[in-house]
């Protein structure tokens, strides 16, 4: 009788979808601790100059991210979207307290292994639950709060502990943060989360969506709509890894203060958080191609431009445009990945699309080291902006 009474939406399950909103806040807000002032501490504390050892913390996150997202996908039937949620915020727990006490820079490259994978699992989890709660009519709107919540908490943290280390030093005081995000949401996942999976098997006696012959290829590249949603989404991380590693470099070469780096750094994520609030019900109506060519070339045109930007001012309103570029496309990846998926096939099918799009971190930053061993380490916003622009072609005439 208790699968009987289980009901798919937004205003059914606001409850437990809220809750979930909640545990994502504090799930960005661990990668907001690094987002500002991992270069600096480098830099300073390390005495890392070189751009290669500085984006190592990047290209190991990406790539443990990229894998855990895929096999959350994978396990996410099994053995649960709860339990998976649960044990991606034990793996946390050591995290904020390595930032804070690490004498060796491999231990931030360990801290970031450790976070890879709490992202993975906890991020990967809190999705695709909400796109179990909600059925198909907000799954955009979904999506759009989901990562909104998780985006805006990524620039505040980025905001805030710029602040702070502007304040009181690189360390520890800005990583203190970090404790509070991993109790909570180890707590609030603990004792006030329920698993989805009756929504699922409630999904999927009402669902005629054809299964996909093999998930992972079909994702990857075969199926022309899934296919040009992970390169796209490929695309766009491959640039947010460029900025999160070499935004901060550039600025600081520029004459930029930390506060002012801060601020420039965290309007991007902070657009992209705040916009999908709008863009993430768009895509419950609007053309999900038309709207995924446009970010991707909204992005790429920002890209180029930072090229030239020289004043504050400049910075600002491109970081910003960026970030509407990046809030129209983010949460219709998702939104389209889960609709051309049956819901037995949905966790592994966006698990697949995450491995790809988290690949692009590392991607990003082996092409910004191999750019800047050649050219001035600014060349390499142009050479990912046009990247991004070419990724817009291909959705353009790719899918249907």
């Amino acid at each position: 009788m208790e699968g009987k009474n289980i009901q798919l939406g937004l205003k059914e399950n606001w409850k437990q979808f809220t809750l979930l909103l909640i545990v994502n806040a504090f799930v960005g807000g661990m990668v907001g601790l690094e987002r500002t002032i991992l270069p600096k501490l480098a830099e300073e504390e390390f005495l890392i100059v070189a751009t290669s050892v500085v984006l190592s913390f990047i290209i190991v996150f990406g790539v443990v991210k990229a894998i855990t997202n895929y096999f959350t996908g994978v396990l996410a039937n099994s053995i649960g979207r709860k339990n998976l949620l649960i044990i991606g915020w034990i793996i946390a727990i050591p995290i904020p307290f390595i930032l804070m006490y690490a004498q060796h820079w491999n231990w931030i490259i360990f801290a970031n292994v450790l976070l890879g994978i709490n992202q993975g699992l906890t991020w990967s989890s809190t999705v695709v639950m909400k796109i179990d709660l909600v059925g198909e009519k907000h799954r955009g709107l979904a999506m759009g709060l989901n990562e909104s919540f998780g985006y805006f908490s990524i620039a505040l943290v980025a905001f805030t502990t710029g602040w702070i280390a502007s304040e009181y030093g690189l360390r520890p005081y800005p990583f203190y943060q970090g404790i509070g995000f991993v109790i909570l949401g180890l707590l609030i996942s603990i004792f006030f989360i329920k698993d989805t999976a009756k929504h699922v098997a409630a999904e999927t006696k009402i669902n005629n969506i054809t299964s996909l012959k093999n998930i992972f290829w079909d994702t990857t590249w075969r199926d022309n709509n899934l296919g040009s949603i992970s390169q796209a989404g490929f695309i766009n991380n491959l640039n947010d890894g460029m900025i999160w590693g070499v935004l901060p470099i550039i600025l600081a070469s520029r004459g930029f203060n930390l506060k002012n780096i801060a601020i420039i750094v965290a309007i991007y994520p902070a657009v992209w958080g705040i916009g999908q609030l709008i863009t993430g019900k768009l895509s419950d109506h609007y053309n999900k191609k038309m709207m995924l060519f446009i970010g991707m070339a909204l992005q790429g045109v920002s890209l180029i431009f930072m090229f030239w930007a020289t004043t504050y001012f400049q910075f600002i309103i491109l970081s910003s445009l960026l970030g509407v570029g990046t809030a129209i496309v983010y949460p219709t990846f998702l939104s389209a990945i889960a609709s051309f998926t049956n819901p037995n096939q949905r966790a592994k099918s966006i698990g697949t699309f995450r491995l790809w799009r988290d690949l692009g971190y590392a991607f990003g930053a082996l092409l910004t080291i191999i750019i800047a061993q050649f050219f001035e380490i600014d060349i390499t916003i142009i050479a990912i902006g046009i990247l991004t622009l070419a990724s817009s072609i291909i959705i353009k005439i790719r899918m249907t």
